[in-house]
């Protein structure tokens, strides 16, 4: 069973987490947006360089396999 104030913990918990989200510095919606295209073109730079190396590798390898 919950003790005895349990619901006065919890709520001074809540009251404690808003009063630190009112203390966050939030980002602008451009910088949020910038730091969005800094992600995906890495993101996509990256697949492209493990592709091209797994490409790479796969030709090296395929007609050793084969024959």
């Amino acid at each position: 069973m919950a003790k005895k104030g349990s619901g006065a913990k919890v709520g001074k918990f809540f009251r404690e987490v808003k009063a630190e989200l009112k203390k966050v510095n939030w980002p602008k919606q451009k910088e949020v947006m910038s730091y969005t295209m800094v992600v995906i073109v890495t993101v996509l730079l990256v697949a492209l360089f493990i592709g091209g190396i797994d490409f790479v590798f796969s030709s090296i390898i395929r007609p050793i396999i084969l024959n």
